[in-house]
């Protein structure tokens, strides 16, 4: 068998896993990069003020979630994938992998910034902490935006 007789005989499952490995890279890759970020600047803050560690890691936690995005749709893209699956269905299943992939991945490194700017709001402000949470959730809002589309494209459509 050659090589492009197996591709063509394996594609949809190929372009299928790719779609579930990017939706948990990507996002997974953000949301490190994010709660890395956060997790800097909060662990600066407690050297001074260690009382406020519970509101700082609320802040380190946000960009998190981009990343369990990510996972829930690999997961469910993985649960279609079959050996006999044609390329239409496995590229669909890409096509709907990619906006949590890449959403998810450029939303949560832009929630950590926002959150390590609520660390510092926190560290001067204490009382002003929950604008800082508010500020860092409203990225979050494009981040489930593209973890709906992800999931409706995912479960709209039959092969």
């Amino acid at each position: 068998m050659s090589f492009s007789e197996f591709f063509m005989n394996n594609s949809g499952v190929a372009f299928g896993a790719i779609g579930a490995a990017l939706a948990v890279i990507l996002s997974g890759f953000g949301s490190a990069r994010g709660v890395g970020m956060v997790g800097e600047a909060a662990s600066g803050l407690m050297v001074e003020e260690p009382e406020k560690f519970g509101k700082s890691l609320v802040l380190q936690l946000l960009p998190g979630t981009q990343g369990l995005y990510g996972f829930v749709i690999g997961l469910l893209a993985l649960g279609q994938l079959s050996a006999d699956m044609s390329l239409a269905h496995g590229f669909y299943i890409l096509i709907s992998c990619l906006p949590v992939a890449f959403i998810g991945w450029r939303s949560a490194i832009a929630q950590g910034r926002v959150a390590v700017t609520g660390i510092t709001l926190l560290a001067k402000n204490e009382a002003q902490s929950t604008k800082g949470i508010i500020y860092a959730v409203m990225v979050e809002t494009y981040a489930l935006l593209s973890f709906v589309i992800s999931l409706i494209l995912l479960n709209s459509v039959s092969f």
